[in-house]
């Protein structure tokens, strides 16, 4: 019998444009908040970090405080 992997989340491999699943599950943890989110609405993460992010505002808020510390290393 196969189980559901439903409340379980995902190992994923975040590439350009597109994911892969590594391990099954129903969801991701979003890097910055720590929200589920599911991944049939997985649209926001960061490749280089293979991170996820739960909007477009999380994941600017992440990069640009990124941005802001890679700044004050001058």
């Amino acid at each position: 019998m196969l189980m559901s992997p439903t409340g379980r989340a995902a190992k994923v491999h975040y590439l350009d444009g597109t994911f892969r699943l590594l391990s099954a599950g129903d969801h991701v943890l979003c890097a910055v908040t720590s929200a589920k989110i599911p991944l049939d609405a997985l649209r926001y993460w960061n490749v280089a970090r293979q991170e996820a992010y739960v909007s477009a505002e999380t994941s600017c808020r992440a990069n640009c405080d990124t941005s802001i510390q890679s700044d004050h290393s001058l």
